[in-house]
């Protein structure tokens, strides 16, 4: 059994990745999509051009642990903020956040104070962002 956890570390974790915004690019947030996949988590994606309250209701509706937000726009403060409000405003405080995209560094402080759990750049390995999201879940 440890062996399958250490090679699926994300097994029985649900997982939402999102898209809030305007902008129309997804390849990231399908690659780490797949990543978490393949490493055991059932991932739900969202698609392009969401907004904060319709991520959030399909956080709600599909009862994920977890939501990945994939920004690249530059307005990331404002939409995780309104994600995170519905979320709160929808009882789903357990859901953990993580952001992902052209984050400044600058900027993560403020969003971890709005609640994020982990901001993953775009310049960090694959293998990292799954073990820092399987030790938010321990």
């Amino acid at each position: 059994m440890t062996q399958i956890k250490e090679a699926r570390p994300l097994a029985g974790r649900r997982i939402l990745i999102g898209k809030p915004g305007l902008d129309g690019h997804d390849i990231g947030a399908k690659i780490v999509a797949l990543t978490l996949r393949d490493a055991g988590a059932e991932v739900i994606y969202t698609g392009l051009r969401r907004s904060p309250a319709q991520i959030a209701q399909v956080a709600v509706d599909e009862g994920v642990d977890a939501v990945g937000l994939s920004i690249l726009s530059g307005s990331h403060k404002e939409l995780v903020g309104d994600v995170i409000a519905a979320l709160r405003d929808a009882k789903a405080h357990d859901v953990k956040v993580f952001v992902g995209g052209t984050i400044p560094a600058e900027d993560q402080a403020f969003l971890h104070e709005l609640g994020v759990a982990a901001v993953f750049t775009a310049d960090m390995p694959l293998d990292t962002v799954v073990a820092k999201l399987a030790a938010s879940f321990s």
